[in-house]
């Protein structure tokens, strides 16, 4: 894979270093020798991944770091601050700071391509889903300055221990319950399942399980879809570099070296429930677009949209199986007299009502949708015309036998539905039936509406 990385350094020649070895593996490399630059690049260039030295004139890497984490633009773009210093309080400092990650200096080559795409993957799933929803227009967002505003601090979550070694959870498990909710898993086989099951929002990893190997637990977590995107934090001994790499491959998305450092473990821990928690906003705005582009907002029914992007898929379900299926169209007698006498909020009151009182006498099978305006319909698998019109009767008596409630309550009106009802015959004809309901529902109203017609022509 390839990204856009922006390498930060006063030093020509530590530039040169990182420029050289990241263009080796094919990323795109721009760079910048303060920070004052860097912000500037930065915000108008859409990097990947930032490469950020922290001892820097002017404004250090630190103080760049959290200018580029506070603003909407750039807050979503990884950040890896790479330093000579190798204090456990840098390296805390910097993921406040907003920090992904440290490299230290002299950079390894090796650790230095792994993280670099490890981070530049979870920048390319973002930015799929900040597209989708900008493109959607959900909730009057609007592209980069909004969605920024998505970040959130990496507060309570609930995190998996995978350790074997008692001593080591105890301390572990001590440590993340005074600000998680922790659960440990001894046994490594049990791990995965807990894993896919307990809704966790990040697992911890140690790589010394005992005659188990710990990146099979972490790819086996990549390969299922419910944990697809779960964050792994790996704990690592200082000489288990090569497993390190291995495992950032394998979508490791962290890793931790012991003797674990405990504000460095709630630092790390911070940043992967932050990040975490914004991947899935983004998902929740997007499913509730998709939900939103399907449904009627009145009624809460699926709307025209969906049942032509549906129908025909029903259709051939019902061909394919040589199973009977047919569908009514409903249209609210004068329903226009209801807004003109009532007024449109009353109008309002009453399709709601009616979508409410048709959803308690058809089933959960059927698929109910509102066309628009007082028109509604509803598709029936595995159901024959005399069934269909058996179920029509239902409804229609359903509406006309009670008045709706309008003004809150405080006036009932009566309320009668005419409904026109086709079958499914030889072929996948979603128009044609429509067509055919649509004859039948013209004359139950030719026939003085509060009926139910069918065409058998």
């Amino acid at each position: 894979m390839t990204a856009r990385i922006l390498v930060v350094d006063d030093v020509p020649a530590n530039v040169k270093l990182l420029e050289a070895r990241l263009s080796a593996e094919y990323f795109e490399v721009r760079t910048a020798a303060n920070g004052f630059d860097a912000l500037q690049l930065a915000g108008r260039s859409g990097f990947d991944v930032i490469l950020l030295d922290v001892m820097m004139p002017g404004l250090d890497g630190f103080e760049v770091c959290r200018r580029l984490k506070s603003d909407p633009v750039t807050a979503h773009v990884p950040v890896v601050l790479v330093t000579a210093l190798d204090h456990t309080a840098d390296r805390v400092r910097g993921l406040e700071a907003g920090a992904d990650d440290f490299l230290t200096k002299p950079v390894d080559e090796l650790a230095l391509v792994a993280r670099v795409r490890s981070l530049a993957r979870f920048k390319q799933v973002v930015d799929e889903l900040r597209r989708q929803v900008e493109a959607s227009g959900t909730l009057g967002l609007q592209p980069g300055s909004k969605l920024g505003a998505l970040v959130e601090e990496g507060g309570r979550g609930r995190v998996l221990l995978v350790e074997d070694r008692a001593a080591s959870a105890e301390r572990l498990v001590a440590s993340l319950s005074q600000s998680h909710t922790v659960d440990l898993a001894g046994e490594p086989d049990d791990a995965l399942f807990r894993a896919a099951t307990g809704g966790y929002d990040l697992v911890v990893i140690s790589s010394a399980l005992k005659g188990y190997d710990a990146l099979r637990i972490c790819s086996q977590i990549r390969s299922l879809e419910r944990t697809r995107d779960l964050p792994i934090l790996l704990l690592a001994e200082p000489d288990d570099r090569a497993r390190i790499v291995r495992g950032l491959d394998l979508g490791v998305n962290d890793y931790l070296l012991r003797p674990v450092d405990r504000d460095e473990l709630m630092a790390r821990v911070r940043s992967q429930l932050r990040r975490k928690r914004y991947a899935d906003r983004l998902r929740e705005i997007m499913q509730a677009s998709l939900q939103m582009a399907v449904t009627d907002p009145l009624t809460g029914l699926h709307n025209r949209r969906y049942l032509e992007s549906h129908l025909g898929g029903l259709i051939d379900a019902a061909a394919d199986g040589d199973k009977p299926l047919s569908l009514m169209i409903l249209d609210i007698d004068h329903f226009k007299s209801v807004n003109d006498t009532y007024g449109h909020d009353a109008g309002d009151e009453v399709l709601k009502a009616f979508a409410e009182r048709v959803k308690t006498v058809i089933r959960g099978v059927d698929v109910l949708c509102r066309l628009g305006g007082e028109e509604f319909i509803i598709v029936m698998p595995d159901t024959s015309l005399e069934v269909a019109g058996r179920v029509a009767e239902r409804v229609r008596q359903s509406v006309g036998g009670t008045a709706f409630p309008i003004d809150k309550g405080g006036r009932h009106i009566p309320v009668t539905v005419s409904i026109g009802i086709s079958e499914r015959r030889n072929g996948r004809e979603a128009d044609a039936m429509m067509k055919r309901a649509d004859r039948a529902l013209y004359q139950s109203k030719a026939l003085g509406r509060n009926r139910v017609s069918a065409d058998a022509a």
